[in-house]
């Protein structure tokens, strides 16, 4: 073997496919053992080469890929590549066992495995589970068998798919307490394992080096540099295809457990196996070619490999440094210029800036190598290389996890995967299967750095950070463009282009998700917060989103193209900005900590300083421009708030100086501007996509992250800078200043009049909530928490998971408010109650739903909060009508109310200067001036801003300084404009202050200066009014200047020139304005006169306000009264004068002095008149309100009774009549109303009038068992349903035995079909003219927007009440007159009805109708039976043997008839105790039905010799007999079902029939069934039983009522059958199946009484729709007596008997002994020949119970963990959407191609088997039920809800779920009664296609 093996080696060539025939011929297994012995030996040198050579040989790389890369030609020569491979494993296999069974080895192996982890790996999709409660990182996961084996009970677990795959943690403390461990792992066992015998993994040792290293030139072999940019994805599945194998066999060794993988730990990672292998040295041509293939690869992915220092320059690194730590660096710009044209080219237009930024920003980073130098050291190394450059195959991927619990390996796979992390990235940029790779690397990464020790000791060994934060920033620069904000032509600022694949795919989110994870571990998080290089580079990467996704507004025409680039850029933002944000703040909560909040801060200030130079930002924001992303600005407020809330800093020490913080709040400040705008419409032009920004800037999971810093940043900025320069900065922004004026005409240059009202209230309300809002102004996180819950509750009742959803959580998953947490469940229970869920039988399904306390409503409503955290407007709205609701209901306020004021949290100390802004002159001003205008009625102003301007005046009150201590300082300083207007700043004391003139400026045209023209006083006049307030509020924009420049100035001198040139040219109006004059108005009011004026106006009196505290003095003592706490403006008012008053004496004063000026408010005399018109207006439209809301409610209570009557199945109490069975006897013939054309008249030949009804296919009744226990869904493998005692098997089963041994013709008529696919009708009571129906159903063809149905198959909606239907049954024209005259009783003997009724039967077509002329009746009545007959499918029509004969449409159409009766029988609970007509009865076409059947019927005549009604009703001669020996004998009348007889019969007869022809036949076929019930009893008792009962009958046959004595005709009955062989036994085993009950005369008189109820049943309900008769209510014993009499069976004078005896209402035709013997005699003759079929064809008892679905488990995971990796039947895999029937428990793919069946999918297969068409699914992955209808589907919904009362459909949120039995009723009352159409509204087609 050597001496082979040495030549192989010898030649150039390796060998061919074709091995030489010796080699083959060797055993592999004896080789193995030699081999193995040999290295066993001390001295093993020489086993060692002979090892070596044996493996050069065998794995050779050149063949396979040489083949594969020919297009496979070689594959005819030696077996295809395909076999050298598996040769190899063999070999492999082998040489590891050492010439042992490789079987025994991995045992032997796995005997060793201490199994401390669980390490299972899977892939995307699998099910695994997550608990909270034991997890100490958040990505922790188990397996569902970990988890099943472990206590979890109580705990916050969830089911989930795994989107990437993962990796189970169970026995990993790193990552989970050890409580939560499973069984198996709980053992922490390393003691009690052996040690491994060395010889036994000794193989292994020498053999795996050289297998993957072979694998490795597979690799290396197969890849080739794409040509294009286009990597050949074909060529590279190939190659891994081919590698399945090798790759598989590694996975194996993996799951050998520990010992195997610290044998490949040692083999992977070993430096020098790796270099003597790959090194490419030595003579072997093959490897120097894969080692040439390794360097072109690593030089085309833009890396180097270090030994080409001459092109680099850049030095080896020395040993002790770490493989990346390559710090001599010398060509810094040498190495970009390569990186930028070797990956950069992409970059055209902006490349002169990309390279100019990236020289800058690499500088600034450590270490240009990070990027561009790969050096490999080990097999794992080069494994990782080629694993990224073939884009992380699943099989490698999963290899390389599997190896995870070795604790070396981890290490070292870790740091091997941090020094690829740079290649990672650039991989995935190009990678065009981005989403699929993303998976894989956060598969592996998340494992990985989950692990705090793991991840610090990577940070502190590899520099895991800078690697990160520099690959980060280099991903990015690859798609910068200009920023265009501000300075579009000078701009230095460059943005990420959102636009850009890498953004809009979210390619960078597997590295940043890394970097959130490692930024989650304190240790790490520390680092980065400590070094403040990678602070600075980290600015650096977060400016790149500053101010991306820039919106200009369009002012001419509607953009073309709407871009979506905008969710690309909240998610960026969120995710790479805002998500390592939280983390790091998650590590800032003590005061050790406040250096790394000042690094944080100070790097901040740095990098936005650089921003605004950058964008050249001097003072006014660029009109016209937003962006909603200032990720720097919010890094800034939220490390102030935390600062300030956890570290206990100064606020100030980390403040800016003014002039930065008048910068820092411009912007934000545009976003709240533009927020406004764009919901005041005028962003229009920019398409939805900007609604679609301003709703995702505040929504629950962005809001945290953006609009609440935004807010926070402003409310600080406010508390430091000048109040009037803020307040005017506020309204310019808004562009409302010129809307501020007292004169009543205005001329606003930058915004149009109709937007002028929304912006206004915009501004205001801004304003309030900058003052009211505490979110980061001292409130603890339990009570954001509540204020949140209370926000969301008030807006609407929630369930608890969009609660959940809503309130936006802490985005740091460290933080301790999770959702679900203990704090969350306990603030929930405290604000709300819960609602759980409830059904309407005719509605949708409610959900469990919280609803805010009475309390919460009472103390807590916010409006504030509500309006900071409403999408949508609408929803403001909806908290204030649940509040005006409440206050309704609660007897507190009657009228429309006010938003409440509601008190806030107390302010946090560094923010007291907040409160500046509501005691500053601007705001007084425009409140004042607000307040006047809208006391003189301007346009413009609304309800809301007088509720804001309140609102504020209130919130000032409440902020108060002390009683007026300021007023007198406030005087010095240098005379400003405003001081003429109030004297101080305190807002309590300028209330009071008289303002009397005011100078205004108006255009020309204003009615101001028409009034002022005559009195043209000297200006010097004016002067002397002291008071004359020259300055108007126009100047804010001034003031605002000037302020800006007095801080400029301070700071500054230079900026000066810049500043002035622009305020000049900005503000000039316009010059095609109209001329502006000046005017001069008295207005001699205060705030305070103002206010008490608004009182009189609202509440509409004169001196309505009257001060309260003159009557009730205490009211000043203490004054929070609850009658103030809740109205409407009047009270709103009050209560601020209250407060006013409250707060200084002066006030008090004044106000008293105020009201006793009783002079009415004098508006000027134009305005009144306005306003009588405007009044008169709002009367008018009030009146028409009403006017409508009446019309509206009249509509609703009608279409309500209506509805009632329509959709209700179950509650007959609200139904009204139909006309149909409610006319007066006195009219002759009945009248129907046409629904469309709404005309009243009879239904006539010409033009019948039909009732719209819905015709459906059931197999309801085929599901009745015959046991009450229910069927279980089956949840093991054990439990199986079968379906043999369904009644439709069994009667199917039946039907094919009498067609073995009877004539067909016979047979068809001794059964009924149906209970499959039988037909079913129903209607909703309405009629309509056949031809309306025919223009009803054209307009809907033509009419394309159909929903859910389709016409062409004739479905359509009922024209009234939209129930959906498919047909028209036209109803039969008769007169009720005839209906009254057939019901007479006669007294007619039974012999003389019973020759009536079989001369009728023999005369065909006796019809009222004659057939023979085609009417339109007739017509539409044959084109009905046609759709009766489509309805089904052929295999529930044709049982006859001899196809399209028409005894088959004789027995479909009476079983028609029967199916109806059944299932209404059904529908009533199975018997008629109840009584009264149902619902279903008066909605029932019973009736109408009959007609067409009958009309049917009667075309087929049956032979008179056949006609079983002679059988019934005469003696024959016995020689008839004989003749028909040669054919089949027919059925004997003993087999036939008599309901079928009767259905028969009764269809046979001339419409409408007689009453006493119906009774007689009654009477005849109830002596036939007495008799059946008689046959079969004495089958079921013994022998001796029969001998006695024959006996003792027998005795009294001659009295004189034997012919109604029970006893007697059994022991007839008995004695006819010994004759024939019916009761021969068959050995002894037919006696054990007899029941040994003892027979009493009781038990049999109710077994006979049991046998004949079904009967009566049907025939009472078949008599109550023909002749209207209502059914008595009974007891249950007693229903037999009392449907006998109904039906006249029953004489009367034996009603009185006690014991009740069945027998007596026997009425024979015949002498009864006499054809009784003659039935007896056809089932002798039969039973001669087949004695065994005798008994199993004798009519068996009937004794179906009601049908019910499978009964399902109380926990949903029983069915899911069973049925959701459970394989098909039919195709043998596991479904990837598997269904389960409910009906039967059939388990089914759902849209599986897999097992389609002639292009229908297989759950539309099965409701067209099962259900004849209707088939309940239940659908296990996504635990709702779908129901298939014909050729639609719906969803139904789930029956399954977790402990809030929710579904879960798609398991997404995978919280247990448990059954709801009340859903489930639901769902089989609508499966029983066929309601499945009319109840559920969403239908749509399903195309075969599920």
């Amino acid at each position: 073997m050597a001496a082979a093996a040495a030549a192989a080696v010898g030649g150039p060539q390796p060998p061919q496919p074709e091995l030489p025939a010796a080699g083959l011929a060797l055993d592999k297994a004896a080789t193995a053992a030699h081999l193995k012995a040999a290295l066993s030996r001390p001295d093993n040198r020489a086993g060692a080469e002979e090892l070596q050579a044996l493996l050069e040989r065998v794995l050779s790389a050149e063949r396979p890929l040489a083949a594969a890369a020919d297009g496979e030609e070689a594959g005819g020569g030696g077996g295809g590549p395909g076999a050298a491979e598996e040769e190899a494993l063999e070999w492999c296999k082998c040489l590891l066992a050492g010439g042992g069974g490789y079987e025994e080895f991995c045992a032997a192996v796995r005997a060793y495995d201490p199994a401390a982890l669980c390490g299972l790996v899977w892939t995307a999709n699998f099910v695994a589970y997550r608990c909270r409660t034991c997890g100490i990182s958040p990505c922790m996961s188990l397996c569902a068998e970990c988890f099943h084996q472990g206590d979890h009970t109580g705990h916050d677990f969830n089911m989930f798919r795994s989107q990437a795959g993962g990796a189970c943690d169970c026995g990993d403390s790193n990552v989970m307490r050890e409580s939560g461990f499973c069984r198996r792992h709980q053992i922490k066992s390393s003691s009690n394992i052996p040690c491994v015998p060395k010889d036994l993994l000794m193989m292994s040792e020498f053999v795996l080096p050289r297998f993957i290293f072979c694998l490795i030139q597979y690799l290396r072999e197969g890849y080739n540099e794409p040509a294009a940019d286009v990597p050949s994805e074909k060529d590279l599945s190939k190659v891994l295809q081919l590698l399945e194998p090798q790759i598989s066999f590694l996975e194996d060794l993996t799951k050998m457990g520990g010992a195997m993988r610290s044998v490949l730990t040692q083999v992977l990672t070993n430096q020098q196996n790796y270099k003597d292998l790959t090194s490419g040295l030595g003579e072997n041509t093959c490897a120097k070619k894969s080692h040439e293939k390794y360097l072109i690869a690593l030089k085309s992915s833009g890396l180097t490999y270090p030994e080409d220092k001459l092109v680099y320059g850049i030095q080896e690194p020395s040993a002790g440094t770490s493989t990346l730590a390559v710090q001599g660096f010398a060509g810094a710009t040498g190495t970009l210029g390569q990186l930028d044209s070797s990956d950069e080219e992409d970059q055209d237009g902006s490349q002169g800036l990309g390279k100019r930024k990236r020289v800058k920003l690499s500088s600034s980073t450590k270490d240009q190598s990070i990027m561009d130098v790969l050096k490999h050291k080990s097999f794992l190394e080069e494994l990782l290389f080629w694993t990224i450059k073939y884009e992380f195959p699943q099989k490698m991927v999963t290899f390389l996890l599997n190896m995870l619990p070795d604790q070396e390996y981890k290490v070292a796979f870790t740091k091997t995967f941090v020094q690829h992390y740079a290649f990672i990235m650039k991989t995935l940029k190009k990678s065009h299967e981005s989403d699929t790779m993303s998976n894989r690397i956060v598969h592996i990464s998340v494992q990985l750095f989950s692990n705090e020790e793991l991840a610090r000791q990577v940070t502190e060994e590899c520099q895991l950070l800078d690697i990160m934060v520099t690959v980060l920033l280099y991903m990015m620069e690859s798609c910068l463009i200009k920023s265009e904000l501000q300075d579009e032509e000078n701009s230095l600022h460059v943005v990420v282009n959102c636009g850009e694949a890498l953004l809009k795919n979210n390619t960078y989110w597997p590295l940043v998700s890394d970097f959130i994870n490692i930024l989650s571990h304190q240790s790490v998080a520390k680092k980065f917060l400590e070094d403040h290089g990678l602070l600075v580079t980290w600015m650096n990467f977060v400016s790149f989103f500053q101010g991306m996704n820039l919106n200009k507004r369009e002012l001419n025409e509607h953009v073309e193209f709407e871009s979506q680039t905008y969710y690309a850029a909240f998610a960026a933002e969120l995710e790479a900005c805002a998500q390592p944000m939280w983390g790091l703040l998650s590590h800032c909560k003590v005061r050790e900590t406040q250096e790394y909040t000042r690094n944080v801060v100070r790097y901040c200030l740095e990098a936005l300083q650089d921003w605004f130079d950058a964008i050249n930002f001097v003072d006014e924001p660029a009109p016209n421009q937003v962006t909603f992303h200032l990720p720097l600005h919010r890094y800034y407020a939220m490390f102030l708030s935390k600062a300030v809330k956890c570290q206990e800093l100064d606020l100030d020490s980390v403040l800016p100086d003014q002039e930065m913080l008048m910068k820092l709040m411009i912007h934000p400040l545009q976003i709240q501007a533009s927020l406004a705008e764009i919901h005041s419409n005028m962003w229009v032009r920019n398409g939805l996509q900007i609604k679609g920004q301003a709703m995702t800037y505040v929504q629950s999971h962005f809001c945290n992250s953006m609009i609440d810093p935004d807010i926070y940043l402003l409310q600080v900025c406010a508390s430091r800078l000048d109040p009037d320069y803020f307040i005017s900065s506020v309204f310019e922004r808004f562009k409302v200043v010129d809307l501020l004026t007292m004169a009543s005409q205005h001329q606003n240059t930058v915004l149009d009049a109709e937007h002028e009202r929304s912006m206004l209230e915009g501004a205001l309300t801004f304003l309030v909530i900058l003052l009211s809002l505490r979110l980061h102004l001292g409130m603890s996180d339990d009570e954001i928490l509540r204020a949140e819950m209370v926000a969301q509750l008030c807006m609407n009742d929630r369930t608890h998971s969009s609660l959940i959803h809503h309130i936006p959580e802490n985005p740091n998953p460290k933080s301790g408010i999770i959702p679900g947490s203990y704090s969350f469940e306990s603030v929930l229970s405290a604000v709300a109650d819960f609602k759980a869920p409830v059904f309407e039988p005719g509605g949708s399904m409610q959900q469990g739903m919280y609803t805010p306390k009475a309390e919460v409503w009472d103390q807590e409503f916010d409006p504030v909060m509500v309006i900071l955290r409403t999408v949508y407007r609408r929803d403001v709205q909806s908290a204030m009508d649940r509040y005006t609701a409440f206050l309704k209901q609660n007897g507190k306020f009657p009228g429309n109310p006010w938003p409440p004021y509601k008190k806030r949290t107390p302010l946090h100390p560094s923010y007291k200067g907040l409160m500046r802004l509501l005691h500053c002159k601007t705001l007084h001003i425009v409140l004042f001036t607000l307040l006047y205008k809208i006391l003189m009625d301007h346009q413009n102003l609304s309800e809301h801003v007088l509720c804001m301007v309140l609102y504020l005046i209130e919130l000032g009150l409440e902020n108060s300084a002390d009683e007026e201590a300021d007023e007198e300082a406030s005087v010095c300083g240098p005379e400003r404009c405003h001081d003429s207007w109030f004297p101080g700043s305190n807002l309590v004391a300028n209330m009071r202050h008289f303002i009397n003139y005011v100078r205004v400026r108006v255009p020309e045209t204003a009615p101001e200066v028409k009034r002022d023209s005559p009195a043209s006083t000297s200006s010097d006049s004016l002067g002397s009014l002291q008071n004359s307030g020259t300055a108007q509020v126009f100047s804010l924009v001034a003031e605002r200047r000037k302020k800006f420049q007095e801080i400029i100035n301070r700071s500054s001198n230079e900026a000066n020139q810049v500043v002035r040139p622009k305020t000049s040219s900005k503000w000039s109006a316009p010059g095609s304005a109209p001329q502006l004059t000046t005017a001069i108005l008295e207005i001699k009011e205060s705030i305070l006169s103002l206010l008490i004026k608004l009182h009189h106006k609202l509440s509409g009196k004169q001196n309505s306000y009257y001060p309260p505290w003159l009557d009730d003095i205490e009211i000043l003592i203490q004054p929070e009264i609850p009658k103030y706490s809740h109205g409407d403006g009047i009270t709103a008012v009050e209560r601020i004068l209250l407060k006013a008053a409250l707060q200084s004496r002066m006030n008090k004063r004044i106000i008293e002095e105020i009201c006793r000026k009783v002079t009415p408010p004098v508006p000027p005399r134009k305005v009144t008149a306005a306003e009588k018109k405007t009044l008169d207006k709002e009367e008018r439209r009030q009146k028409a309100r009403e006017r409508q809301q009446k019309l509206l409610a009249e509509f609703a209570s009608r279409q309500k009774s209506f509805m009632e009557t329509a959709m209700d199945v179950d509650s007959p109490e609200n139904d009204i009549p139909m006309e149909i069975t409610t006319a007066e006897p006195q009219v002759s013939e009945a009248v129907y109303d046409c629904v469309i054309c709404g005309q009243s008249g009879p239904s006539s030949e010409d033009r019948p009038t039909g009732l719209v009804v819905l015709l459906q296919a059931s197999s309801v009744l085929g599901q009745c068992r015959d046991n009450t226990e229910p069927k279980k869904l089956p949840i093991t493998e054990e439990e199986q349903i079968y379906p043999w005692d369904t009644c439709a098997a069994v009667h199917d089963v039946r039907l094919s035995l009498l067609q073995r041994y009877f004539k067909d013709s016979s047979c068809l008529l001794a059964v009924s079909i149906g209970w499959e696919g039988g037909v079913y009708v129903q209607t909703c009571g309405h009629t309509l003219h056949i031809d309306c129906h025919k223009s009803y159903m054209e307009s809907l063809r033509n009419d394309q927007v159909l929903q859910g149905f389709s016409v062409d198959k004739g479905e359509f909606t009922c024209p009234l009440c939209r129930q959906f239907a498919n047909s028209v049954l036209p109803c039969y024209p008769g007169s009720n007159m005839e209906n009254n005259l057939w019901q007479r009783p006669s007294n007619k003997s039974l012999q003389d009805l019973i020759k009536e009724v079989e001369e009728l039967q023999g005369r065909p077509g006796a019809f009222p109708v004659s057939f023979s002329s085609e009417t339109n009746l007739s017509k539409e009545m044959e084109s009905v039976m046609k759709d009766i007959k489509n309805t089904t499918q052929k295999k529930y029509r044709d049982y006859s043997k001899t196809p399209g004969s028409p005894d088959n449409d004789f027995l479909f159409m009476y079983s028609v008839a029967r199916t109806n009766l059944e299932l209404e029988l059904i529908h009533r609970g199975g018997n008629l105790c109840s009584g009264g007509a149902s619902t279903a009865g008066k909605r029932s076409c019973l009736n109408q039905l009959f007609h067409v059947l009958a009309l049917h019927m009667r075309l087929y005549s049956i032979d008179s010799d056949f006609n079983p009604w002679r059988k019934l009703t005469q003696l024959e001669e016995m020689n008839s007999q004989l003749g028909n020996e040669e054919q089949q004998p027919e059925v004997p009348i003993l087999y036939h079902d008599v309901t079928s007889l009767l259905l028969i019969q009764i269809l046979m007869m001339p419409q409408p029939l007689r009453k006493d022809h119906f009774t007689c036949i009654v009477k005849v076929l109830f002596a036939l069934l007495y008799t059946q019930a008689l046959v079969a009893l004495s089958v079921k008792c013994n022998e001796e039983d029969r001998s006695a009962w024959k006996h003792t009958g027998a005795l009294k046959k001659n009295t004189c009522d034997a012919e109604k004595s029970y006893k007697v005709l059994l022991s007839f009955v008995i004695s006819e059958l010994s004759k024939g062989k019916l009761y021969h036994e068959e050995g002894a085993q037919e006696c054990a199946m007899v029941s040994p009950i003892a027979w009493s005369s009781e038990s049999m008189e109710k077994y006979l009484q049991d046998f004949c109820l079904p009967f009566l049943r049907i025939t009472s309900l078949l008599q109550h729709h023909l002749f209207g008769e209502d059914l008595p209510s009974c007891q249950e014993e007693e229903e037999f007596s009392v449907l006998s009499s109904c039906l006249g069976l029953l004489p009367t004078f034996y009603q009185t008997e006690h014991p009740f005896i069945s027998a007596s209402c026997l009425d024979w035709p015949v002498p009864a002994f006499d054809i009784i013997a003659q039935w007896c005699s056809e089932i002798n003759s039969f039973t001669e020949r087949h004695a065994e079929q005798g008994k199993a064809l004798l009519i068996q008892e009937s004794r179906w119970k009601l049908p019910h679905l499978l009964q399902l488990p109380e926990n949903y995971n029983t069915i899911f963990q069973y049925y959701h990796r459970k394989t098909c039947s039919v195709c043998t895999k596991v479904p990837k959407d598997p269904a389960v029937c409910l009906v039967c428990g059939t388990f089914v793919c759902l849209k599986g191609l897999c097992c389609k069946q002639q292009s229908y999918c297989e759950c539309v297969l099965h409701s067209q088997n099962c259900g004849a068409g209707t088939g309940i699914f239940l659908l296990v992955n996504a635990s709702v039920i779908i129901i298939i209808r014909g050729h639609r589907f719906c969803l139904w919904g789930s029956v399954y809800l977790d402990a809030h009362g929710e579904e879960d459909r798609d398991l997404r949120r995978g919280k247990p779920l448990y059954i709801c039995k009340e859903r489930y009723k639901v769902l089989e009352q609508q499966w029983i009664s066929h309601t499945f159409d009319h109840i559920n509204k969403r239908w749509g087609p399903h195309y075969n296609g599920l």
